[in-house]
C-alpha cells in the first residue's frame, strides 16, 4: 500500500504551551490508522494541522509525494483530505443532497449564456454517494429529519463526492447505538477496501480491534508508539501506554447508602411531559447515592431530567428536595434550590464558548448571589479568582491560564470545568447526562472518582449513561426506562447487563 500522507517531526507551540513536540505520523491507502491518546494528548491539534486550520511551528507534511511546510483548509481539501468532527457540521435546514454540495454546486449554461445550478448532475452524484454509504432516505429529505447516525452518513457521503483519498473520523460513534455503530464500522471496512485511507480517533476500546490496522498513541504532545494492531495483545496494553500507568477498574464507593425515608434527598412524583416522552415517572434519590439511569434510544432518560431541571414540556408532577416541594420551572429555579445538571452536549449547552475558563467556573456561583431572576448581581473579582483557581486545581484542568478561552481546551478538560462550576456552587444534587461521552479512559476514571467523592460528601448524583459497564461499576442503584416509563430500579448487588436489557425491553 502506498503512503497517502506523511507528517514529519511536527511541532506546534501555543503561548506558554507546547502542544506537539516532534510528532511523526503517516497513513497508507486502504488502511485504518487508529490515533489514540488522552484528551489533551495532541490528537486534535495534529489533525487540525493536517486540515490546514493550524500552521505547524516546525515540521513538514508530505501528501502524494509533494512536500508542504503548511496547508490551508482549501489546499487540504484539494489534496483529498476530509475531516468529520465529533460535532457534525451538517446544515439541518438543507436536504441531504444540498448538504453534500454546499459551496460547490455544479453549474451549467442555460441557452449557452446564463449559468444555472445543474440540479440533475448533483442529484445523481448525491444518490450514488448515499447508496455507497448505505443511506436509505431519499436525498431530498431535510437533514433535520434524520437520526444522528444518518447525519454521520451524510458527512461521509459529503467526503465521497469531494473524491477524498483520506478521511479523518473524530469520535464517530460517540452518539450512536450499538446497532448504528456496527453499521458505521461496516461502511468503514468498505471504504478501506476501496483504497481510502482512514484516521480513526476513538476512546471506545471495543471498536479498535474490529477495524484498526495500525495504531499511533500520543501522550502530552509526543509519540509513545506506532504499532501494528497484531502486536497489541490486550486493551490494557493500549490504556497503559495512553495514561502511563495501570488503571484501577473498580469504581464503587466504600460508603453504603442508607435507604431510609429520612435519608431521601430528592423525590419525583408522577412526572409527565406534554409531548408524551415522559409518562408518569416517580423515583427517589438518597443522600450519598449515585443513581444510574439506563435505557435504549428513545427511552426518555434525558427528557425526564430536562423537565425536572428546566421545566421542558412540563405537564404535571411534583418534585421535592430535602422534603420541601420545589416548583418545576426554569434552570434558574433549580440552581437557586441546589439542583445542577451537566448536559450531554457540552459544546452547545454546557459551556460559554466566548468566555474564559475563570468565567465558566464562577458564573453559577455568581448567579446564586443574584436577585430578580438573575438580572441583578455582583462581581467579586478577587474572591472569584481564588474560587476559580481552587476548582481548577481540584479538577486538575490542564490550561495555560484561567483567562484562556474554554474552547481551546480538550473535551475532557472542558468537562472538568463544567463539573467544577457546579462544585463551586455547592450543589446538593447533580444530574450527569452521558458525562464520559467523548473523553479518554484516564479522564473517565477521574470523572468516576469525582462522582463517588461527591456522593461521599452527601451529594445526590444521577448519572444517565449508555455505557452499561460504567453503570455497573459506579452506581448504587440503576433505574431502567423504556418509552418514557420507569420499568424498574435495580440494586448493585443484583444487576447485570442482561438484566438491564431485559428490563429495558419490558
Amino acid at each position: 500500500m502506498g503512503t497517502l500522507v506523511e507528517m514529519k517531526n511536527i511541532r506546534k507551540e501555543f503561548p506558554g504551551v507546547v502542544a506537539l513536540d516532534s510528532v511523526s505520523f503517516d497513513v497508507k491507502a486502504g488502511e485504518v490508522h487508529l490515533l489514540l491518546g488522552e484528551n489533551g494528548a495532541g490528537k486534535s491539534t495534529l489533525m487540525k494541522i493536517l486540515s490546514g486550520i493550524y500552521t505547524p511551528t516546525q515540521g513538514t507534511i508530505v501528501v502524494n509525494g509533494e512536500e508542504f511546510s503548511e496547508l490551508t483548509p482549501k489546499k487540504s481539501k484539494e489534496l483529498g483530505i476530509s475531516i468529520i468532527y465529533q460535532e457534525l457540521s451538517v446544515v439541518n435546514e438543507l436536504s441531504i443532497a444540498e448538504n453534500m454540495f454546499v459551496g460547490k454546486l455544479p453549474v451549467k449554461k442555460w441557452l449557452n449564456l446564463i449559468p444555472v445550478v445543474d440540479r440533475a448532475a448533483y442529484m445523481k452524484k448525491a444518490e450514488e454517494a448515499a447508496r455507497r454509504v448505505g443511506l436509505k432516505k431519499p436525498v431530498t429529505t431535510l437533514v433535520e429529519d434524520l437520526s444522528i447516525s444518518e447525519k454521520q452518513m451524510v458527512e461521509i457521503a459529503k467526503a465521497l463526492v469531494e473524491d477524498s483519498k483520506l478521511l479523518v473520523m473524530d469520535e464517530p460513534t460517540s452518539s450512536l447505538t450499538d446497532e448504528e455503530t456496527q453499521n458505521l464500522l461496516k461502511i468503514i471496512r468498505e471504504l478501506r477496501e476501496s483504497g481510502i485511507g482512514i484516521v480513526y480517533i476513538s476512546h471506545k476500546m471495543k471498536e479498535l480491534r474490529e477495524i484498526g490496522d495500525r495504531v499511533t498513541i500520543l501522550k502530552d504532545g509526543t509519540t509513545v508508539a506506532t504499532k501494528d494492531m497484531s502486536e497489541i495483545h490486550s486493551e490494557d496494553e493500549i490504556i497503559s501506554m495512553m495514561v502511563g500507568r495501570q488503571l484501577q477498574r473498580t469504581f464503587f464507593g466504600e460508603k453504603d447508602v442508607v435507604y431510609e425515608p429520612e435519608n431521601i434527598l430528592f423525590k419525583a412524583e408522577d412526572i409527565r411531559r406534554k409531548d408524551g416522552k415522559t409518562k408518569g415517572v416517580s423515583f427517589e434519590l438518597y443522600r450519598g447515592e449515585v443513581l444510574g439511569v439506563a435505557g435504549l434510544v428513545g427511552a426518555g432518560r434525558t427528557e425526564l431530567m430536562n423537565v425536572i431541571f428546566a421545566g421542558e414540556s412540563y405537564e404535571s408532577g411534583k418534585i421535592y428536595l430535602d422534603g420541601k416541594e420545589i416548583k418545576i420551572g426554569t434552570p434558574y429555579t433549580s440552581i437557586k434550590n441546589g439542583i445542577a445538571m451537566i448536559t450531554e452536549n457540552r459544546r452547545e449547552t454546557g459551556i460559554f464558548p466566548n468566555f474564559g475558563i475563570k468565567e465558566n467556573l464562577v458564573l453559577v456561583s455568581r448567579l446564586l448571589r443574584s436577585k430578580w431572576g438573575g438580572f441583578y448581581g455582583t462581581i467579586q473579582g478577587k474572591q472569584e479568582e481564588q474560587l476559580a483557581e481552587k476548582e481548577r486545581a481540584e479538577m486538575q484542568v490542564k490550561c495555560a491560564s484561567l483567562s484562556q478561552l474554554i474552547t481551546e481546551l480538550s473535551g475532557g478538560n472542558q468537562q472538568k470545568v463544567i463539573v467544577g462550576k457546579w462544585m463551586a456552587a455547592n450543589a446538593k444534587m447533580i444530574i450527569f447526562d452521558e458525562p464520559t461521552k467523548g473523553i479518554d479512559i484516564g479522564t473517565k476514571t477521574e470523572m468516576y472518582r469525582i462522582m463517588r467523592t461527591l456522593a461521599g460528601q452527601g451529594v445526590g448524583v444521577i448519572m444517565i449513561s449508555s455505557e452499561m459497564p460504567e453503570l455497573l461499576g459506579i452506581c448504587d442503584r440503576i433505574m431502567v426506562m423504556n418509552q418514557g416509563q420507569k420499568k424498574g430500579i435495580l440494586d448493585k448487588s443484583e444487576v447485570t447487563e442482561e438484566l438491564i436489557l431485559q428490563t429495558a425491553t419490558m
